[in-house]
């Protein structure tokens, strides 16, 4: 039996390492221990659900959980040393992943070192891959366009698709009809990203309807608490009649909405695939901004558009993420449905390179693959 140390810190590492557990384990022979949400526990009594501490998200927030974070990585390589296992699998989560990779490999560990949902340092650090290239093992993506920049530094690469495209594929109800006046605003599932985003959406929808008093709004949080914010926000705003606020979910949501504003996430590609078309925002703390636009190597933030390399839907962040702008962009889609149907086009173009489904599979061969490889 082969043993497995993985570590995933966000909600989304939680699902698709549970997903990848279950795929190895339906294929005999695996034990797991490692970091990781209530999913993954699910999976083994031996992984810890860590996600309360390590899920944040930003420059600073992270600078203030500096001395938790360097007691975590101290407290991970001291427990993986000791369980000693044949492989770890590094689940997204870079800015921990990537150093407790290096650490371990500082110190001796010559288990097999896998990473999965690769990190986007080609958006970031370019310079890094070849550094990733020394320290790992295999490298499983689930863009298609990183397989060719991994493999070129010598990193062996699998692309295993891309896992919302089994997820939305359960989702999608046909049964749905998309309705031309419902105008889907989806600010975020963090309080942090509701707190800078949704009052310039409803800032958005008082200049729609002042423009179109027909229109409708959804929305819904990703907890009964946050939908509560949304809800009292939106009732102290004067703007209640003109919503639904968790009725549905945000994936129904994205199939009712004529056109939509969404924050830059996987709500996005969520989004794309469910045939939304919409605008992206965000907003950041300065210091976060500042630092990103520093380090960025892509022109875009929406995966979409990296893909495209161009700009496919717009992005209206940090000084335009306002009530005019959105507004004025849901406005241009609304008055255009030919532009929104080719929007929606070449959302579905998009869509098509992320694989045909079956990602979890793909990345659970793939990494017993990595254990048949002797180099």
């Amino acid at each position: 039996m082969k043993t497995l140390f993985a570590v995933a810190g966000e909600i989304s590492g939680d699902t698709h390492g549970a997903a990848l557990l279950r795929s190895l384990r339906d294929s005999g022979g695996w034990s797991f221990s490692g970091l990781g949400g209530p999913l993954m526990t699910e999976e083994s009594d031996e992984i810890e659900n860590w996600l309360e501490d390590a899920a944040v998200l930003g420059l600073w927030e992270v600078l203030k959980k500096y001395s938790y974070f360097r007691e975590k990585m101290e407290e991970t390589a001291t427990r993986i040393f000791s369980e000693n296992p044949d492989g770890v699998v590094l689940i997204d989560y870079p800015g921990f992943n990537l150093r407790l990779a290096e650490r371990l490999r500082e110190d001796g560990y010559e288990g097999k070192l896998i990473y999965y949902i690769s990190p986007q340092v080609w958006a970031w650090k370019k310079g890094r891959i070849r550094k990733m290239a020394e320290l790992l093992d295999r490298m499983i993506c689930i863009f298609p366009f990183e397989k060719e920049l991994y493999e070129s530094s010598g990193l062996p690469t699998d692309f295993a698709g891309h896992p919302l495209v089994d997820e939305m594929d359960e989702i999608r109800d046909a049964s749905i009809e998309r309705q031309e006046n419902f105008v889907a605003l989806l600010p975020g599932s963090r309080e942090r990203e509701i707190a800078k985003l949704y009052s310039p959406m409803l800032d958005a929808a008082e200049k729609l309807l002042a423009w179109r008093s027909d229109l409708r709004f959804g929305t819904t949080g990703a907890t009964a608490e946050l939908t509560e914010r949304l809800r009292q926000e939106t009732e102290e705003r004067g703007l209640a009649n003109a919503f639904e606020i968790g009725e549905q979910t945000s994936h129904q949501i994205m199939q009712r909405a004529g056109t939509g504003v969404v924050a830059s996430g996987t709500a996005t590609l969520e989004s794309a695939c469910l045939g939304l078309p919409y605008c992206l925002t965000y907003k950041v703390a300065w210091l976060t901004a500042t630092v990103a636009r520093w380090l960025m190597s892509v022109k875009f933030l929406g995966i979409v558009n990296v893909m495209a390399d161009r700009e496919v839907v717009k992005e209206l962040l940090q000084r335009e993420a306002k009530g005019e702008p959105i507004a004025n962009e849901l406005r241009r889609l609304i008055e255009n449905p030919q532009e929104c149907e080719e929007l929606k086009r070449e959302l579905g173009a998009a869509v098509s390179q992320l694989g045909e489904g079956g990602s979890h599979r793909r990345a659970a061969e793939s990494v017993a693959a990595a254990f048949d490889d002797p180099t």
